[in-house]
Parts: C-alpha cells; structure tokens; sequence
C-alpha cells in the first residue's frame, strides 16, 4: 500500500513538473497545451506501447508446441495468480533478462531471453515469471509507460523552451536564464521522479512474484545469478541497447550504488534479494 502512495505522489510531481514547463513556454495557454500534448503522447503508448518494444527486441511469440515446458509454466503462474493466458514470446539475446509488457492483464505479453532460460534452473526461471506476472497482475506496465512517456514529454518541451525562448502571461519574453535552467532541470527531474516509481514498482512485484508462486528464495537465487553474470559480461545487451526500455526488464545491469543508483531504474539486487530471503524464512 505504501508503494502505491508513493507512487501516486511520484505521478503527482510530473504532473507538477509538466505544468511548469508548460507555463515557462506560454503561461496558461502553454500549460493547457503541455497537458495536451502529453496526453495524446499517453494514448498512443496505451495501446501501442506493447507491440513497439517486442518489435525492437524482435521478440519471437512461442506456444505449446514450439516451447513446450516454458509456455506451460507461464500457464500454470497465470492460472495460480488468477490472470488470463498472457501472450509468450522468447528473445534470441545471450543477455538473461525478462519483461512483461501491455495496457492491462487481458492484453499482456511476457517475454524471456534464451539467456535466461539457459542460465537459471526451471525453478528459478519459474520465480523470474512469476515477477513478471506480478507486474502484470499489478498493472505495473501501464504505470511505467505513463512516467516514461510523461518524463520524454517534458524533455521535448524543455528542449523546445530552451530553443524557442517561453512567454510569460503578459505576452513579454521570459527570463532567458530562467528558461535555460528549466530546461535542462527538468529532464533531469522527471528522469529521477521516473526511476523512484520504477524502483518502488519492482519491490512490489518481488512480493506478488514470491506470492504468485509460492517460492520467494527461488527468485531470490534466480536475481543473485543474473547479476554475477551482469558484473562479468562484457557485450551490450538489451538494457544497454535499449536504456529506455530498461525499466521493464526484471534486471538492469547498468544500476548502480550510490549517485548512480539515483539514476536506476531497479532497487539495488541485494536489498531485493534480502527482502526475498526474509519472505523465505
């Protein structure tokens, strides 16, 4: 519950953020126009969000008979967290990782990369989906694609400020220096606001996941083993590739301690898996 809260207020501070940039470029009108534009930017990725990341990844749909026993335990986790059958797909990419993806839970999509079937045991593999099934089951991915698209809004009108020069609400030129900071705060603000709500999504989905399945050490196991693999690789791989996308995945190996945790899109892997243990206990 407190994460939902948490997350409401993040959402609330966009909101925020969006109305400012907006009155920056042109006072009300410019506000009314901001809260448009994104919007419309909001719509479009509702319903077509999902289709665009498992094209970008040239996500393969499998079933029954092409992939048996991984399309049978999604199946299985699906009927145990009372989900309709989500669509399946597998990514031919050496990295492990997996993500869900769509507008609700009548139409998602889970995908996993032959990495991580490869790597992880059919136990652990079944704790990763589960997890992705907690964000669908959660609508997790409608609440990740609104921050994302919000935060790439405010950036594209930050840039358009600082190129373009704002109003204020008598018509004059705004402040020159004031627009320069906007711009290139913002961004930098929604970025963070961003990743709060992607952080407080995936502890959530720890939990649901280890519910969903009944065995929170088996994801917890499964987290311990992707990052040792994320600390030793060295290729790109779809997180890298794809930052913006990286928050979806149930790993990203570009987090970090630190100021650069600020900048994650996923709790540090030992406070998760620690959390996962205790549920264990």
């Amino acid at each position: 519950m407190f994460n939902w809260v948490k997350t409401a207020m993040l959402m609330a501070a966009i909101m925020a953020l969006f109305g400012i940039v907006g009155g920056m470029i042109g006072g009300q009108s410019g506000m009314l126009l901001a809260l448009l534009f994104g919007g419309a930017m909001n719509i479009f990725s509702y319903w077509f969000s999902d289709q665009m990341v498992l094209k970008m990844y040239n996500a393969q749909p499998v079933d029954e008979f092409s992939a048996p026993q991984f399309y049978n335990m999604v199946r299985e986790l699906a009927e145990r967290a009372g989900l309709p059958m989500p669509k399946v797909y597998i990514i031919d990419e050496a990295q492990p990782n997996a993500f869900a993806t769509g507008r609700n839970p009548e139409h998602a999509a889970v995908a996993a990369t032959t990495g991580i079937i490869q790597l992880l045991s059919a136990r652990e593999l079944r704790g990763v989906m589960a997890h992705e099934l907690a964000h669908v089951k959660h609508r997790d991915i409608l609440i990740s694609t609104i921050s994302a698209t919000m935060a790439g809004a405010i950036s594209a009108l930050a840039n358009f400020a600082m190129l373009f020069g704002g109003r204020s609400e008598d018509g004059r030129p705004a402040n020159p220096l004031a627009g320069l900071l906007v711009a290139f705060l913002a961004p930098l603000a929604a970025s963070l606001i961003q990743m709060a709500i992607s952080r407080a999504r995936e502890y959530e989905a720890d939990a649901g996941g280890a519910a969903i399945s009944g065995d929170p050490l088996a994801l917890a196991n499964a987290l311990g083993k992707i990052q040792m693999y994320a600390e030793g690789r060295i290729p790109l791989g779809p997180a890298e590739a794809h930052p913006e996308t990286a928050q979806m995945m149930i790993l990203n190996p570009m987090s970090g301690g630190g100021l650069r945790g600020l900048f994650s899109t996923h709790p540090p892997t030992e406070e998760r898996i620690a959390r996962l243990r205790a549920m264990g206990r």
